[in-house]
């Protein structure tokens, strides 16, 4: 079960009301960082950006590949590890806006992990550390430590245990 805060609208849907829930301004400024950074090959001008203007928590030694898509409007609910790896065009949310209601959700990726590249993770996931998530997944539920994961819909391939042994 996915980690979010639900928040009821009234009227049109949520994306509707979208500058009630978010500042304007903010969103206009993660998205100019954001853009430089997807663009940006040097690994630690990235993690300088995000720490300083978007008030990420980004681990030491952690590599966001180029084009990686951040969550505009709240990027500073998503954390990672160190030593993590996240992968070409990977796209990381920390909201989703439905119909009838909007979700906010933190997302935590731990130390060490690997994250391929084209994958989608949505709000209120927390990857464990050393997990392995395969190239194209969509990362909708909790990823175990250890545990290797791909497909969509998202399913373990191969657990701790058996990583452990490989």
């Amino acid at each position: 079960m996915r980690r979010t805060e639900r928040y009821f609208v009234e009227g049109p849907n949520s994306l509707w009301h979208v500058y009630k829930t978010v500042p304007f301004w903010k969103v206009v400024k993660n998205f100019i960082i954001i853009q430089l950074a997807r663009y940006t090959p040097f690994l630690a001008v990235k993690n300088w950006l995000y720490r300083t203007f978007l008030r990420m928590e980004i681990g030491e030694q952690t590599s966001f590949a180029l084009m990686v898509m951040l969550d505009v409007m709240y990027p500073e609910k998503i954390s990672v590890g160190k030593n993590t790896v996240i992968g070409y065009n990977t796209t990381i949310l920390a909201h989703e806006y439905l119909i009838k209601e909007y979700r906010l959700g933190e997302v935590r990726i731990g130390n060490e992990v690997m994250i391929g590249a084209n994958t989608t993770i949505l709000p209120g996931i927390e990857i464990g550390d050393g997990a392995i998530v395969s190239a194209g997944t969509l990362v909708h539920k909790d990823v175990p430590a250890g545990t290797f994961v791909g497909g969509n819909p998202m399913r373990i391939i191969y657990t701790k245990e058996e990583m452990d042994k490989r």
